[in-house]
């Protein structure tokens, strides 16, 4: 895994400081209208952020190195097995959904059909049906620890998502790349000051509690496995947080987000269905 310093982000000639998180970020809409508990929630979890940067084991650079991670090389050995399974659900690519369309919250980001994914599981939902298409991916996915969230992401030609950071910093995210057109130049993502070209067969773990964005410039579809991972932490860092990784099944961007999967499922496998039976 290599990476790049993203020149439009440096001074010329001045020496870089230390990466930062940031708990926001500019240009991204906040939430509206949040009530007296949501705002003790969020500050429950802008507490948990500060302690989880404290008591990390793993450091907190922007993009880390895979060594960092022993079991990342046995998801990149097993590469092929995914991308077999990748190219059956992309023979329905304009059926799968939109991210936007899944969760509400993702359209500060992209309101547009170039971000699709599909879904194998995130924060305590599994999709049955997804799984069973892919099951070596599922597989794989278990070497993983701490596993919260699995799914392909889906980047269309000419898709861009501005700099924005995740909501909250007590997870990981892998990318595993699986199509990656050419010229490789043409795309990329920048977490903090640093560029990473995705490379089919090759892991990336990063932070997006970092400020981030991605692009794909080419004239076909990038598609990576996306997944979130529990960061490793020390006592009591880990104990809160893996308390607000499990009570966040219960906000509503999540059971918004599963009821909207569960919609989408029922369509999509029922036209499947009609289809076999033709």
């Amino acid at each position: 895994m290599t990476t790049t310093a993203d020149p439009g982000a440096k001074v010329q000639g001045a020496a870089q400081p230390a990466p930062t998180q940031q708990f926001g970020t500019a240009g991204i809409a906040e939430m509206g209208g949040a009530s007296r508990v949501t705002r003790m929630v969020m500050s429950i979890v802008a507490f948990a952020e500060r302690l989880n940067l404290r008591h990390t084991k793993v450091g907190n650079p922007p993009i880390y190195d895979n060594a960092v991670f022993p079991w990342a090389r046995e998801i990149e050995a097993e590469w092929p097995a995914i991308r077999k399974e990748l190219d059956k659900v992309l023979v329905r690519k304009e059926d799968l959904p939109g991210f936007h369309e899944l969760s509400s919250d993702v359209a500060t980001i992209s309101k547009d059909r170039g971000w699709k994914t599909f879904l194998l599981c995130g924060y305590g939902f599994k999709s049955d049906a997804n799984i069973e298409q892919c099951p070596e991916t599922w597989r794989i996915c278990q070497k993983i620890p701490g596993l919260t969230t699995v799914m392909f992401s889906i980047f269309e030609p000419n898709k861009h998502l501005p700099a924005h950071r995740g909501p909250y910093n007590g997870v990981l995210r892998l990318h595993l790349g699986l199509k990656v057109p050419e010229p490789r130049e043409d795309l990329g993502i920048r977490v903090e000051n640093e560029v990473y070209r995705w490379k089919e067969g090759e892991v990336v773990i990063f932070d997006d509690a970092y400020e981030h964005e991605a692009w794909n410039k080419t004239s076909d579809t990038r598609v990576v496995l996306f997944v979130d991972f529990i960061k490793p932490l020390r006592f009591p860092a880990n104990i809160l947080n893996w308390l607000l990784l499990h009570v966040a099944v219960f906000t509503p961007f999540i059971r918004e987000g599963m009821d909207n999967q569960k919609a989408w499922e029922k369509k999509f496998y029922a036209e499947a269905a009609a289809l076999r039976n033709r």
